[in-house]
């Protein structure tokens, strides 16, 4: 895909160019004429022609530029591209309190700024329904969290995408601000669009911007 934006930019300044080098032509023509048939008594002004010319060459060199700029994106496009297929099979970091449950397992990533003397983890489905609330991990640092996919009943949930919402408290009470993050396989990446690769993780899809991180 990112080849044929190339290819399509390359057409465009092709096309650009030769309209220029038309247009170009019949002005020496007419230059040449006008030149030929001119007054000699009233010759024609030398520096209107000089200020074509640099107008010519300007615009010659816009397009250029533009060809550059165009190529550039398109490189760019298809490094994203690249680079996002190496995310497949491995386990993303995403951005944000949301993940996917998918083959009875959810999991997130959480980190706690300091010690806590209780950490209250909800898990909410998408209609904001809360189907499980269970006791965290309260030392400071990074902490992973996997849910079984089951509501206190020990009902299974359908797959979807879920939310994780934590509360902790301090021993003297106050809050403490966590930070939240999804976490999942890359399973699929759609490059329909190269300069935004769309992946499926955990059967949730996601921006290529929204992946923090990587492991194996």
């Amino acid at each position: 895909m990112a080849v044929e934006a190339v290819a399509a930019a390359a057409t465009q300044t092709t096309q650009a160019k030769n309209t220029l080098s038309g247009n170009f032509e019949m002005f020496l023509r007419l230059l040449t004429t006008q030149l030929q048939n001119q007054d000699p008594l009233e010759p024609l002004d030398s520096s209107k022609f000089t200020e074509q010319l640099v107008s010519y060459s300007q615009v010659e060199q816009q397009i250029n530029t533009n060809a550059n700029l165009e190529s550039l994106l398109a490189l760019s496009q298809s490094a994203a591209s690249a680079n996002a297929v190496s995310y497949l099979g491995k386990t993303a970091l995403t951005a944000g309190a949301l993940t996917g449950l998918q083959d009875d397992a959810a999991t997130w990533r959480y980190k706690l700024p300091g010690d806590a003397a209780s950490v209250r983890l909800s898990i909410a489905d998408a209609s904001g329904h809360v189907v499980r609330t269970l006791s965290g991990e309260t030392t400071v640092g990074t902490h992973e969290f996997a849910w079984d996919g089951k509501d206190a009943a020990g009902t299974e949930q359908p797959e979807g995408t879920y939310r994780l919402s934590i509360v902790a408290k301090a021993a003297d009470g106050t809050d403490i601000t966590s930070t939240i993050s999804g976490v999942g396989v890359v399973k699929e990446i759609d490059m329909s669009i190269p300069s935004n690769p769309i992946l499926t993780v955990s059967g949730r899809t996601i921006g290529l911007s929204e992946i923090l991180g990587l492991k194996n």
